[in-house]
């Protein structure tokens, strides 16, 4: 579902996700023994950018006879949108289980209607690059924290080769910002 119009959104929407650069796996499950971003951190990874380009994402739920969903709308300043409906699954009934479903359909829909990457060592590992999962979070937090082109520079000198391939595309976006 969209607005007759999307030609300023679209163009907005571009120039967000140029900026973005991932929702970091800072969360672990230990059931899966795996990490995960969570819904704040998909916010932090992209929040700014859609401000920025008067981009605004709203979720809302419907009840509907195939149960609750989630509606995700993504708002230009123009009032041109798009909308998503994502089913919310519960494991049960209970405020805990509708609260859970709730914020792991949030997440999905919100990465799935701005483009965002939540960044995975798997991908990379399945491109042969090594990554360090305990220290990829730090790496990307000291990317967006560096205040200039010399303190960029010096902190990819710091990296290994492996680090530095892997984290190429969050360094030549920090560049731009500079």
């Amino acid at each position: 579902m969209q607005s007759d119009n999307i030609a300023e959104l679209a163009t907005a929407l571009s120039k967000a996700q140029a900026d973005i650069t991932g929702a970091l796996k800072d969360n672990s499950n230990p059931f899966f023994k795996s990490k995960y971003a969570d819904l704040a951190s998909c916010w932090d990874a992209c929040r700014k950018q859609l401000a920025a380009n008067g981009l605004s994402v709203i979720q809302t739920t419907e009840p509907t006879e195939a149960g609750l969903m989630l509606v995700t709308t993504l708002a230009h300043s123009s009032g041109q949108w798009v909308r998503g409906l994502m089913p919310v699954l519960t494991k049960d009934n209970s405020p805990q289980g509708q609260g859970s479903g709730l914020t792991y359909a949030r997440r999905y829909a919100l990465a799935a209607i701005v483009g965002l990457a939540q960044i995975d060592d798997d991908a990379e590992a399945a491109q042969g690059r090594k990554l360090a999962v305990a220290t990829s979070p730090v790496v990307l937090r000291s990317i967006g924290l560096v205040k200039t082109q010399d303190e960029l520079t010096a902190l990819f000198k710091e990296l290994s080769t492996d680090d530095r391939a892997v984290h190429m595309d969050a360094f030549s976006a920090r560049k731009k910002q500079l």
